[in-house]
């Protein structure tokens, strides 16, 4: 399930850049984040229902985390390039881990530690120039995996709570974020609709797959692993995210960024699969007998 919202992410940043093209930034988000909310409510109306005051709360706290979350995200794809804003918001792979570390005292695994350590360098050979120096868009798509990386380890820490339903949660978080956005639209921006078929289609995509259906999916999904899982799972993104600006865009990779993108696969199914290469195995007892 997470795999799949990490394939709809990778593709969502090729449609941020199409939708900006007539959309200003907090408009096209508040379209896709009420337009994901009153889908889901339509769809799902029954399960809503009687949602209690818990459940709000935690709704209102991770809806307004991701207005920081897509402030990064969506300003980022508009200032630097698309492969790179998919790559940078992975970060949040690192992030979660620290995070989680100075704010809950979660000691990350071994394991953990050396997955984490080969996505630092598989992001970096894809980002980074020869230069070293990120772009002002590179360090709002860093902002948005921080922000991302809160995200995780509060909706973990929500669902994880017997009073939080995590389908409520999932969706009226949407409706909360969105209501934000279109605050800010109307406060920094000029609302419109789009005036195209082809935004049109690239918001309703976003809206339904890479937003509702989503984040739907991520908040019922931790309730069966950890943020900190979550986040090595979302470090495909930037793989989908490049793959999708080559084929799309026409955007072409230097060849070490493809030696980071074969890095990250690899931590993501180290961390995934339950074999443990970083973990010494104890001695066979016959080796401990006396001779």
């Amino acid at each position: 399930m997470l795999l799949l919202v990490t394939f709809a992410w990778g593709i969502s940043y090729y449609l941020m850049d199409v939708s900006l093209v007539e959309l200003d930034p907090f408009t096209l988000n508040a379209h896709r984040f009420l337009i994901a909310f009153f889908v889901a409510v339509v769809l799902a109306f029954p399960k809503l229902r009687g949602v209690n005051r818990e459940t709000l709360k935690y709704s209102f706290y991770i809806g307004t985390i991701l207005v920081v979350v897509y402030i990064g995200a969506t300003f980022g794809v508009m200032y630097t390039s698309l492969s790179n804003a998919g790559f940078l918001c992975a970060l949040s792979v690192v992030f979660t881990p620290v995070l989680g570390y100075f704010i809950f005292r979660i000691v990350p695994s071994k394991k953990l530690k050396i997955v984490v350590v080969m996505c630092v360098i598989g992001i970096g050979l894809l980002t980074l120039d020869r230069d070293l120096k990120p772009a002002v868009g590179d360090l709002l798509c860093i902002l948005c995996a921080v922000a991302y990386a809160f995200d995780l380890l509060v909706t973990e820490r929500a669902v994880k709570k017997p009073e939080v339903n995590a389908f409520q949660l999932g969706v009226f978080q949407l409706g909360f974020n969105g209501l934000w956005q279109l605050g800010l639209a109307f406060l920094l921006e000029e609302p419109v609709m789009p005036s195209s078929g082809r935004v049109w289609g690239s918001v309703l995509f976003l809206a339904v797959f890479c937003t509702g259906l989503a984040f739907i999916v991520q908040a019922v999904a931790q309730q069966y692993t950890s943020a900190n899982h979550v986040g090595v799972i979302f470090t495909l993104e930037p793989v989908f995210a490049g793959f999708v600006a080559f084929y799309f865009a026409r955007e072409i990779l230097l060849p070490r960024a493809y030696f980071g993108a074969i890095l990250l696969i690899a931590g993501c199914f180290i961390m995934e699969l339950p074999w443990n290469p970083f973990k010494r195995k104890p001695r066979d007892i016959a080796e401990k007998l006396p001779k």
